[in-house]
């Protein structure tokens, strides 16, 4: 069975003008499992989308992981949790523990120094209400300084890659500086849907890059944990600002969203490293950053 990713990949390439025969060789797959991929999506079928099913753990994946790839064994990890004040009986803990590492390809994570790298990606947060009325699509982007972990938030009505670049560009600002690498996810359906296999986006990816001066790192395939830091703080502005609360318009969701990410999201104790993003950013990782460029970047290119 194919996965979402690759699911994606096939559509992404079939749009840019592949014949199933190129597919099957780029993706490594026998061209009747592409061609019953694209028969589906002529027929107007998208990936099927599960239901996730919470687990008490959820929120504190990262924090398992961490524990995990140290070598610590369940009971182990168990007692860590018990001991910085977070549930699950072993039982639960354990059984936890073993489907990551069924579904997970465990590493040791790279430990990043101030300044080094952020991570991004986009996470779905339904439909909300825009300036005009109009229930739309939303989106929320995250850019996580890995080392930090300090978090900017913004909420966009599409994937494109005009806007992802455009989020960069006020992350940065928001950070005051840029950092040496950005890791993205190229793998996922965001940045797939908005094309990003084309090359006149990837070439306008690139300048942004270059204008800017950082180096993309790309996560690698199968690494899940690559990027686990950015999809944590997805998870975490889902359930912590999403989840309840309402908004009469566009404006007013930005307004709540920088509201809680600066008093409650990068002020509050980190559930891994135990600090305070916001004093770790100031004191240790700020200084470090590099100076944003004095022109704007101009997108002509996908415009």
């Amino acid at each position: 069975m194919l996965g979402e990713a690759m699911y994606t990949t096939i559509q992404t390439l079939w749009k840019t003008g592949l014949n199933k025969s190129e597919i099957g060789r780029a993706t490594g797959h026998d061209w009747k499992t592409v061609s019953k991929v694209i028969t589906k999506l002529d027929s107007g079928q998208s990936w099927p989308e599960k239901k996730p099913h919470p687990c008490l753990l959820d929120p504190y994946k990262e924090k398992i992981l961490e524990l995990i790839e140290k070598g610590l064994s369940a009971v182990r990890i168990h007692e860590e949790l018990t001991a910085l004040g977070i549930p699950g009986a072993y039982p639960t803990v354990k059984r936890y523990v073993g489907n990551i590492k069924k579904r997970e390809n465990i590493f040791i994570r790279i430990h990043t120094k101030p300044g080094e790298e952020v991570q991004v990606d986009f996470g779905y947060v339904g439909y909300t209400i825009d300036d005009t009325g109009k229930r739309r699509k939303t989106w929320i982007f995250n850019m996580k300084m890995s080392y930090s972990r300090l978090d900017f938030y913004k909420k966009v009505y599409n994937q494109r890659v005009e806007t992802f670049i455009e989020c960069h560009a006020d992350a940065f600002k928001y950070f005051g500086g840029i950092p040496e690498y950005v890791r993205i996810d190229n793998l996922k359906a965001a940045i797939l849907k908005a094309n990003f296999y084309e090359p006149v986006y990837q070439r306008l990816y690139k300048n942004f890059a270059d204008h800017y001066g950082f180096q993309i790192i790309p996560c690698r395939t199968y690494r899940p944990n690559d990027k686990g830091k950015v999809e944590s703080g997805i998870k975490y502005v889902k359930i912590n600002f999403f989840s309840g609360r309402t908004f009469t318009n566009g404006t007013d969701l930005e307004r709540q969203l920088h509201n809680w990410q600066e008093r409650t999201c990068n002020a509050r104790i980190h559930g891994t490293t135990r600090k305070i993003p916001r004093d770790v950013f100031e004191i240790e990782e700020k200084l470090v950053l590099r100076r944003l460029p004095v022109d704007d970047f101009k997108m002509i290119e996908g415009g």
